[in-house]
């Protein structure tokens, strides 16, 4: 491999110019041109708003997907511009080992039957989650991954390039003084050989006086300063233009944000919906309360009162037919029906439920209901009383209380 030994050795001498020239600046010993205050204040915001969307970014990126070998994978493929694989989501997963319980325990029975339905809307879930990343990952994450990796890279480069500039101007100055200094100092002294050291080798006629070979020295100094700071005031005035674009960014990223929070409240709103379908399936599924794990019936009226929670809550339907495991209770005259002695006990309503016919009682979430059992009676059901009104009432829309 061929080097050019000149280059090489001019680059090596700028570089090691410049260390000293930052040593110095650092220790005070040589002068620095500072930025306007507005200038710092672009530089100080564009270095906020490039650590933040860092930050916000990845953790989105945790949000969207918590496993992180999964992402490095995806990371990978996008830098070899490779399409990422189609992945099984939890949701999806969950729902194909629902649907494989399910025929192995039988489809017809309640907890088979019950699996096959669950195990849907999980599959349900597990698509709507697909689609909020996707567009996720298109209206949000793509927008700050292309200010990272397009316009902040930009900035940085002319921002080094500036620095640069700067430097170069700040070694004129010293230049120019020094040289100054030295013509100032021949002009006292008289004719006096030039030390070459203090300023840039010049091939020189020795037999010209100082004086006139410092002149020189100092109006190409002069020539040298003017044209850093014509390089200087052109690389400031462009990076200037660019950190002002920061505010551009913001609304860019506001515009992604809103569509973020859409695309969220989009899902949520889809698995909201998607549970309460599966609720109100449930909910007509006989035998699918579970209120009190060591038995289905009932406790009798002499049992210690305990705190009971259905386990399964349910969401009301509307216009549900009457049960027939029921049929012989609503055959019963209400107004005959007399509470127990004992055995009796407070309900908080879980879920708002409009009665079928007469013989059922009305619900509104977080009221207060007593309620006890007959002989006789679907575990599935009680006897519930408000003031005047009594009717039949689902265990599963009840928090029994003591």
């Amino acid at each position: 491999m061929d080097f050019n030994m000149k280059k090489l050795a001019s680059d090596a001498g700028v570089f090691f110019s410049r260390a000293v020239q930052f040593t110095e600046e650092k220790l005070g010993q040589a002068e620095k041109t500072e930025l306007d205050a507005h200038f710092e204040s672009l530089l100080a915001k564009a270095d906020c708003t490039k650590n933040w969307t860092e930050k916000i970014l990845h953790q989105t990126e945790v949000l969207l997907q918590p496993n992180p070998s999964v992402r490095v994978e995806e990371f990978l493929y996008e830098k070899l511009d490779r399409k990422v694989p189609s992945r099984v989501t939890n949701g999806e997963l969950l729902a194909q080992y629902m649907v494989e319980a399910a025929n192995d325990f039988g489809p017809g029975t309640p907890y088979g039957k019950t699996l096959l339905k669950v195990g849907e809307t999980q599959k349900r879930l597990g698509g709507a989650e697909r689609d909020f990343m996707h567009s996720a990952s298109i209206n949000f994450l793509n927008p700050l991954r292309n200010f990272l990796e397009g316009d902040w890279r930009t900035i940085t480069k002319e921002r080094r390039i500036l620095e640069n500039r700067r430097l170069d101007l700040d070694a004129c100055k010293a230049r120019l003084k020094k040289a100054k200094a030295a013509e100032a100092k021949a002009s006292c002294e008289g004719d006096a050989v030039p030390d070459f050291q203090e300023t840039r080798p010049r091939n020189y006629i020795l037999s010209a006086s100082a004086s006139a070979l410092w002149s020189d020295e100092v109006e190409k100094a002069e020539h040298e300063l003017r044209v850093a700071q014509t390089e200087f005031d052109r690389q400031a005035e462009l990076t200037r233009l660019l950190l002002e674009g920061i505010s551009s960014t913001h609304v860019n990223h506001l515009r992604c944000l809103h569509q973020f929070v859409e695309s969220q409240a989009t899902y949520y709103a889809q698995g909201y919906q998607y549970m309460l379908d599966l609720q109100k399936q449930l909910g007509r599924f006989p035998g699918t309360f579970v209120g009190n794990a060591e038995s289905t019936s009932p406790p009798p009226a002499t049992t210690s009162p305990t705190t009971v929670a259905a386990t399964i809550p349910v969401v009301a339907t509307v216009g549900r037919a009457p049960n027939p495991a029921t049929a012989v209770e609503g055959a019963l005259n209400l107004n005959d029906v007399k509470p127990p002695a004992s055995g009796t006990r407070k309900a908080r309503v879980l879920y708002d439920y409009e009665a079928a016919d007469s013989s059922e009682l009305a619900l509104l979430a977080d009221e207060m209901i007593t309620v006890y059992s007959l002989p006789g009676m679907d575990p599935d059901w009680l006897i519930g009383e408000r003031g005047n009104q009594k009717g039949k009432v689902p265990v599963t829309y009840l928090e029994l209380l003591s």
